[in-house]
């Protein structure tokens, strides 16, 4: 009898076969090649094996696609109906329109990133960003870096290296991610000091902490936990007034912070940048893709003798934005300069902002074609919910909201027939993400506007 590796297909039969064609397509000859020959050495190896059976064409084929498309991931746009608004895994705020095309603007050409139309020489990458931050938030001066966590870094780099910080014990946070405020402040080359008691913590605390190693005083606004019941904490003003008194610097990192006073929309308070700056602090970090609701970015505002040791520290280049973020992050600011339309233009604004009474009509008008979508196998309902803002914004104020909430009309299983469900819709081209709890699937509609998103993708997994 002949070995059965002579009744093996070679790669260049597979790769002219029809699916052999249409993967080539998909993924290209070079790889479709490769892969197929691992199979095809795969299958060789386990010929020893009593129970080994000759795999057919079609059966190479598919493992084939299988390796590629597992070794093929991409990024691709998912519908949030998870109730979180700024889901950190879900890429936190959404680009309005004007953001997107200033990235689709200069992503595919050469821009005037680092020259100077005006005078033909090099120019700053910052400055256009840096008029905006300045006109929005009061600010003397302002930069900008990859991400706020950078920039928290960056400011104590240049500033403490080698000295001490005091910091509150209430404010050594976890950021996300398991990174926390110490671990930051270690890589930084600073000394962390902690002052106070973890619920109280007095001005006195820090002007004891005061020695002559002191570099700065440091202030983390808490955005991703409160602490209740018998606390105190110490002022922006009275810890700049301090720092000011022994000829040092203040920093306030607000995290999430905001550029508006979100009480005008009907939201729970969160302090601003433009107080921070007004209580006399020398420099403020925040995100750009939270509550601001533009690109991921730490930004730095606060005085020009400030900003400029920032941009002086050779960390700055390594932490850098690159043209597209920066593209994205001014279309995002110049948003800010007519407040009076903020809310029909910034997506992050317009989700935080819908009034329940809205979301309970858009609600009440899909949920017909939902339930129609889902028969026989489950039913639904719409029924009161929360949402809340996410990624360690405002963490304990919830916003009231409604969702579609799917039960499953298999009684004795109800709960493997709403995770299989949830699977599949996590596996449609546009996966559809919710939140189980008790047996039910929410899809919180806060987030939605188009509801042939979800009918759309309903309909895949009930003909599927």
């Amino acid at each position: 009898m002949s070995h059965p590796a002579k009744h093996l297909p070679g790669v260049d039969q597979l790769l002219r076969s029809q699916q052999g064609h249409v993967l080539i397509e998909a993924f290209g000859r070079t790889r479709v090649a490769r892969v197929i020959a691992e199979q095809l050495s795969v299958a060789r190896q386990a010929m020893a094996a009593p129970e080994f059976e000759l795999p057919s064409a079609d059966v190479l084929l598919a493992n084939t696609r299988s390796v590629l498309c597992a070794a093929n991931p991409v990024l691709t746009a998912v519908l949030n109906l998870t109730g979180t608004i700024l889901h950190t895994n879900l890429g936190r705020a959404s680009l309005p329109q004007v953001a997107i095309d200033a990235v689709q603007r200069v992503a595919g050409n050469p821009t005037n990133l680092e020259f100077d139309l005006e005078t033909g020489k090099r120019g700053d990458r910052d400055q256009a960003l840096e008029h905006l931050l300045k006109e929005i938030t009061g600010a003397e001066a302002a930069t900008v870096v990859n991400n706020n966590a950078a920039a928290v870094m960056l400011v104590l780099n240049t500033f403490a290296l080698g000295r001490d910080v005091p910091v509150s014990r209430g404010e050594l946070v976890e950021i996300g991610g398991s990174f926390r405020v110490p671990e930051i402040m270690t890589r930084s080359g600073c000394r962390l000091v902690e002052v106070g008691a973890t619920n109280r913590t007095r001005l006195s605390d820090f002007k004891a902490a005061i020695t002559d190693q002191t570099a700065m005083l440091m202030k983390v606004h808490t955005s991703n936990y409160q602490i209740q019941g018998f606390t105190e904490s110490v002022a922006e003003s009275d810890l700049a007034a301090l720092a000011h008194e022994f000829d040092l610097p203040f920093m306030t990192d607000l995290g999430s912070g905001t550029l508006v006073n979100l009480t005008q929309y009907g939201l729970p308070r969160e302090p601003t940048v433009q107080e921070a700056v007004q209580s006399g602090a020398d420099i403020v970090t925040f995100s750009g893709d939270k509550l601001l609701g533009g690109p991921q970015a730490g930004l730095i505002v606060g005085s020009a003798k400030a900003i400029d040791a920032i941009k002086q520290n050779p960390m700055k280049r390594a932490l850098r934005v690159d043209k597209m973020t920066l593209a994205a992050l001014i279309a995002v600011l110049k948003l800010y300069l007519t407040p009076e339309t903020l809310v029909e233009h910034l997506p992050t604004l317009r989700d935080l902002a819908r009034s329940d009474a809205d979301i309970k009509s858009f609600g009440e008008a899909v949920l017909p074609a939902v339930a129609d979508c889902l028969a026989p196998d489950f039913e639904a309902g719409l029924v009161s919910t929360k949402s809340q803002i996410g990624s360690g914004a405002l963490p304990i104020d919830l916003l009231p909201s409604w969702a579609i909430a799917i039960s499953a009309r298999d009684t004795e299983h109800p709960n493997e027939a709403i995770m299989a469900l949830a699977s599949r819709l996590r596996h449609l081209d546009t996966p559809i993400l919710g939140r189980i709890t008790a047996s039910q699937l929410l899809l919180d509609l806060r987030t939605l506007y188009q509801p042939e998103l979800l009918l759309t993708g309903l309909k895949a997994v009930h003909t599927g």
